[in-house]
């Protein structure tokens, strides 16, 4: 990681989740040194619970001066505060960045997840020699990010990049309704029944989970298959849009439901190509990410320490 060897010497970020927390720790040159995670739970609220997870973390990592946060949510770019967000609404109601700041002494960097896992994947993972870079994160919801001449656009007030709001439809349906994790087991479980010869058939239909539908694709389960084809095809039919719009250099695509690797990436590309005026997408490289769930933690420290 060439573009981080003039940062502070030791990065740390952390990326909130609905559910867990997760910190990374990188040298002066980006290299992962350590992971830490924990889950969310109990009676504080999350805000003292990331607080407690960071003061945990300096205790992990070693004392540290900055520290990114990566959120689910869109941040005014302007304002630092957290403007809108569909997972953790209760950060909407608080100056997250400066209580934040207050609360542990540090320098805050806050940046939206997406974001930050684009910027991950830019300097240290699929879109390293790239300098304008798409990035899709297809997991719990759908988000994008854009990086133009090697830096986060953030649009006007920072909302830029809103993958999942696209509508791939004339009834207005957006992405995020047909290609999400959640959306890909309500799919899974409507169809449940019409195809018996199915591997997952065999489980309780309340309990199946993305990791099932993927399991069973990757076995060769026709029925799982063609559910994972189907979220590819959506998301290709967005891309395209991408794609035609900003004859972008190379996208990145991340994200929970990517553990499909090529099952769900070889669709988009097929469905990108159909819709996609042919001369941008002959320049424009398709790519699965290569930081994984890391990608917004590793990002979103690389930021902060630029600041």
């Amino acid at each position: 990681m060439s573009e981080a060897t003039n940062r502070a010497e030791k990065m740390v970020g952390v990326e909130v989740s609905k559910l867990w927390f997760k910190s990374v720790c990188l040298d002066a040159d980006g290299k992962l040194i350590d992971v830490y995670r924990n889950p969310i739970g109990g009676d504080q609220t999350l805000f003292s619970q990331l607080i407690q997870f960071i003061n945990e973390t300096k205790k992990r990592f070693g004392d540290f001066q900055k520290i990114g946060v990566a959120v689910p949510g869109l941040v005014h770019h302007e304002t630092k505060r957290v403007a809108f967000s569909t997972f953790i609404p209760e950060h909407e109601t608080i100056d997250f960045h400066g209580e934040m700041e207050a609360a542990t002494a540090l320098k805050i960097t806050i940046e939206n997840d997406a974001n930050a896992a684009a910027y991950g994947e830019f300097v240290g993972g699929a879109g390293r020699g790239s300098r304008n870079l798409f990035y899709a994160t297809l997991g719990a919801g759908i988000g994008g990010a854009l990086i133009f001449d090697g830096k986060i656009w953030h649009g006007a007030s920072g909302f830029a990049g809103e993958f999942g709001h696209i509508a791939i439809n004339s009834d207005g349906v957006k992405l995020e309704d047909v290609a999400s994790a959640a959306s890909i087991v309500r799919r899974t479980r409507s169809r449940f029944h019409q195809d018996g010869t199915s591997s997952l058939s065999s489980l309780d239909e309340e309990e199946i989970g993305l990791k099932d539908v993927i399991k069973a694709a990757q076995e060769g389960d026709d029925f799982a298959v063609l559910m994972l084809d189907r979220t590819g095809k959506y998301v290709g039919t967005a891309l395209a849009g991408v794609i035609n719009l900003l004859n972008i250099e190379k996208v990145v695509v991340g994200g929970g439901i990517m553990q499909a690797e090529n099952l769900v990436l070889d669709s988009i590309i097929r469905r990108a190509r159909e819709l996609s005026f042919a001369p941008s997408f002959a320049a424009t490289q398709i790519v699965s990410g290569e930081l994984g769930g890391n990608a917004a933690a590793i990002g979103v420290a690389l930021l902060s320490g630029e600041f």
